[in-house]
């Protein structure tokens, strides 16, 4: 199976070296696969996430993603929004902005008239459930509603990829089961997701659980 992912002895270090939050990750993620990976606060876990997705580079290793070495891809923003989305605890939406306006964002960069970021916006926001709250501004949705703009949002673009922080970090039982429920359909359609929690019966969701533990991710 092709491996869509493919990080080798990645470390990354804060505050000049004396913090080592990566300390030699190895990780493969084939294409299709719904992996989670498991760990208490502080191990690692979403600098881990934010390397893979070209956030942040390493201090040494090296990430392919799609076969592509992130160290030479000059313009990472336009790499990102091509082959990865991103969903964070946080959300990170803008908050004066409605539903339908955040999905549109990451369009902006693709050729597309306002009618098609209208429509494909409308299409995203109804398959996580939102056709009724399309129009309302994110600081009067709840916390699983904003969840899924964010979900509705980073596949905007149509990824093959998705990473995923602590998605039911903030949210009761009830709405972090919807969450998992849309993850697990989107795997289902062939999107690959790689997740990271705390969170046990989040994890137990994935088809592939890594634990991970002071910047390494253990040997099973």
């Amino acid at each position: 199976m092709n491996k869509i992912i493919n990080a080798k002895n990645l470390v990354k270090t804060f505050e000049g070296g004396r913090i080592r939050a990566l300390n030699g990750v190895n990780l493969e993620v084939s294409e299709g696969e719904f992996m989670a990976i498991m760990g208490p606060s502080g191990c690692g876990k979403s600098t881990l996430l934010h390397v893979l997705g070209g956030l942040e580079s390493s201090t040494s290793g090296e990430v392919l993603v799609d076969g592509i070495d992130l160290c030479k891809v000059k313009n990472l923003d336009s790499f990102r929004a091509r082959k990865i989305g991103f969903i964070f605890q946080l959300h990170n939406l803008i908050p004066v902005l409605t539903a339908r306006e955040n999905v549109q964002m990451p369009m902006l960069e693709l050729k597309l008239s306002s009618k098609e970021r209208n429509e494909k916006a409308e299409k995203l926001l109804r398959s996580v459930g939102l056709e009724d709250r399309m129009d309302f501004l994110i600081s009067k949705l709840s916390g699983g509603q904003r969840q899924k703009v964010a979900i509705a949002r980073a596949l905007a673009n149509d990824p093959r990829i998705l990473l995923v922080d602590e998605p039911t970090g903030n949210l009761d039982s009830a709405s972090g089961h919807e969450i998992i429920q849309i993850f697990e359909r989107l795997n289902k359609d062939g999107r690959t997701i790689l997740l990271v929690t705390h969170d046990k019966g989040i994890a137990e969701h994935a088809s592939i659980v890594h634990y991970m533990k002071d910047g390494q991710i253990l040997e099973k």
